[in-house]
């Protein structure tokens, strides 16, 4: 990762859980109170506060939020609108106050499709806290699981390179010399649907899922909490035979 005068900087490694959100259920929340829109869209943003939170307090190392998918450009011009406005509030004014607390946020995802400000907003909390250690907030924006992996695939026959953790660093787009996030332990998906979404695929190849009726607004840290709890009790044999104990 290089900052905005193209200095290079290094990237933390990051200890505990990689958690990541698909946020569903906006909208939905607020068709049900008779409100635009918009208003459901402001109001997962206040939730985006509390999940971060939620992360520290459970000594989450990467927290990535699927913010925008490369599919949602289908959605009403008015509301892609709405929406990026929203994410561009999140990274001029949330987002200073979480470098503040030592956190790291960064986007993945394609950024020519979005606004040259929210481009440049991006950038700015990307070098400002770059060398924070103490969580690494990943927002997807105009991000696709699939192309991901295409894009990756494509640089892959060029790298000179054909080990995994080097395919995984063409998928983030991160330097040699930097540490790409860890693959996700745990995927919560609210609002009740059961898929995936186009989320980052690569990186859910091991993940526990969980799914929760609780839409993106209201969630907070006892939904954070009861997640996480449910993951704990879960085997992780990554397709291996547990040793019996002699």
């Amino acid at each position: 990762m290089t900052n905005g005068n193209g200095n290079h900087l290094l990237t933390p490694r990051y200890s505990g859980l990689h958690v990541a959100i698909i946020m569903d259920g906006s909208g939905r929340w607020a068709e049900a109170r008779a409100l635009p829109r918009a208003e459901g869209h402001r109001a997962g943003r206040v939730a985006v506060q509390r999940a971060v939170e939620a992360a520290l307090e459970h000594g989450v190392g990467v927290l990535t939020l699927f913010t925008f998918s490369t599919d949602n450009w289908g959605r009403p011009e008015t509301e892609i609108s709405e929406l990026m406005r929203t994410f561009e509030g999140f990274f001029r004014v949330d987002a200073p106050a979480l470098a503040g607390q030592g956190i790291r946020v960064t986007a993945i995802g394609r950024r020519d499709r979005l606004p040259v400000s929210l481009r440049q907003a991006i950038e700015k909390i990307e070098a400002a806290s770059g060398r924070g250690g103490q969580l690494h907030v990943r927002l997807a924006m105009d991000y696709s699981g699939r192309e991901a992996i295409l894009g990756a695939a494509r640089r892959f026959q060029q790298a000179g390179d054909d080990s995994a953790e080097c395919f995984t660093r063409l998928l983030v787009g991160v330097e040699p010399g930097d540490i790409p996030a860890p693959d996700i332990d745990l995927l919560i998906r609210t609002g009740g649907e059961q898929r995936l979404s186009n989320c980052p695929l690569w990186e859910i190849a091991y993940a526990e899922l969980y799914f929760t009726p609780c839409l993106w607004p209201d969630f907070g840290p006892a939904e954070f909490d009861a997640a996480v709890r449910e993951f704990r009790t879960r085997h992780r044999r990554f397709g291996r035979i547990p040793v019996a104990a002699s």
